[in-house]
């Protein structure tokens, strides 16, 4: 049966600041949903079981969005793998255990492209998940993501429903996202780096990796709308979790290309091969949530210029 969300469906978004939870909000506050709720890690402290179940005793949801948790880029996984365990395992558990426990009707659960393994055969598909090897640097956080998804499916399975509905979206990208350097992703990094490369007149850039691995890059306005797409639809639980890509990926190599066209800086590029390079290829194959009819609508040179533009006004 499909589920049916009204205007004043009580919604917590989680993780409400963050790439993916704000552009929820953006959603809801665009499609004249009238009764999100959201609060930031002052005001409730989501590692914590008591706080946590707590504030859906007292809110009571209907319907949560669990985009909190803690993401890094591929040294922080690196160096601070019991923080991302830790952080991430407590997090999921709090909010599916309360979300489980007060009979909230529907959640969306984010799991990772990090779950596949390093070595498989591309475009991804759900099936391959346990399958190899997982790349080395990210082993504690895919492992929480792993735990989170199975939590999902255990809930359903007792249940005898779908409640909480993983999904894994590829690399995400937009306004909102992470340019600390020490934390943020790939496709933000280079931004960053390109952009302060620029300003500096430097003649030239240093970034991490050969350039040589491919990624796929989603822009966080078209997750949000396949989530919805998911969230609506007739789901059965040996169908989850459901891959978001756009089906088109580009080496780091490129990427870094098209940032400087956009950033408009003309200095060499260095390539520092001392850094880890990660997964050679993620891609994944989505056909189960385009057949639910979603389709990307923004393609990569149109993010990356909404991505900058939102960047330049964040750093004013």
């Amino acid at each position: 049966m499909s589920f049916n969300l009204s205007k004043d469906t009580k919604i917590f978004v989680a993780g409400h600041k963050g790439l993916i939870g704000s552009s929820f909000i953006r959603f809801f506050k665009r499609n004249g949903y009238n009764n999100v709720i959201f609060r930031d890690r002052k005001e409730l402290d989501l590692t914590s079981k008591i706080d946590t179940l707590n504030f859906f005793i007292e809110m009571k949801p209907e319907v949560v969005i669990l985009a909190a948790g803690k993401v890094g880029g591929i040294i922080q996984n690196r160096d601070y793998p019991a923080d991302f365990i830790f952080d991430n395992i407590s997090i999921q558990l709090n909010v599916l255990r309360s979300a489980y426990e007060l009979n909230v009707k529907k959640l969306i659960f984010f799991a990772s492209s990090c779950m596949y393994p390093k070595l498989t055969q591309q475009p991804m598909k759900e099936s391959q998940l346990y399958t190899g090897q997982l790349e080395e640097t990210s082993i504690a956080y895919a492992s929480a993501k792993y735990a989170g998804m199975e939590m999902c499916k255990s809930i359903n399975q007792q249940n005898g429903f779908v409640s909480c509905i993983p999904v894994i979206p590829n690399s995400a990208y937009g306004p909102n996202d992470n340019f600390d350097l020490k934390s943020s992703h790939v496709l933000s990094a280079l931004i960053r780096r390109i952009h302060e490369a620029k300003e500096q007149n430097s003649p030239e850039v240093i970034l991490w990796g050969s350039g040589m691995p491919k990624r796929e890059f989603v822009y966080v306005d078209d997750i949000t709308n396949a989530c919805m797409k998911v969230l609506c639809s007739n789901l059965s639980n040996d169908l989850l979790p459901i891959n978001i890509g756009v089906e088109n990926d580009i080496s780091i190599k490129a990427l870094a290309s098209k940032i400087c066209k956009i950033v408009n800086y003309s200095g060499a590029i260095e390539w520092d091969t001392s850094k880890p390079d990660g997964a050679p290829r993620k891609i994944l194959d989505s056909s189960r949530v385009k057949g639910m009819g979603w389709e990307s609508n923004t393609n990569l040179d149109e993010g990356l210029k909404l991505t900058y533009e939102w960047y330049l006004n964040s750093i004013v």
